[in-house]
């Protein structure tokens, strides 16, 4: 089973607002639509685990909460400094949502010490 976190971006609302439109004017079965979606999910989760190679570090002045459930990390950070190669950029508050890929179906990601 694959993640759906990404049918909450712009590309997953497009889609479902698309297949809600194919829905009301009767050219699509809600059975395919979900399997539509399902297939996206299996897709992006894919894409992003194997085609990604792009590194980002990331340092916070203060971690306001953290939760773990159900195998998905949950992170909220104040003060955060994202760094890329040169670039550097600095954001007053962030939410990271973390799932393991390696029980999603595709690849895992880089664990470290």
């Amino acid at each position: 089973m694959s993640y759906q976190l990404y049918r909450n971006t712009t590309l997953g609302h497009t889609l479902q607002e698309s297949l809600d439109e194919l829905l009301q004017q009767g050219q699509i079965t809600p059975q395919l639509a979900l399997k539509v979606l399902l297939q996206f999910d299996k897709a992006i989760n894919h894409a992003l685990a194997s085609r990604i190679k792009t590194r980002l570090n990331f340092k916070a002045s203060h971690l306001k909460t953290y939760r773990f459930c159900d195998n998905v990390w949950t992170f909220v950070l104040n003060g955060v400094e994202f760094k890329e190669l040169h670039e550097v950029q600095k954001v007053d508050k962030v939410k990271i949502v973390a799932c393991d890929g390696k029980g999603s179906g595709s690849k895992g990601v880089d664990e470290r010490d």
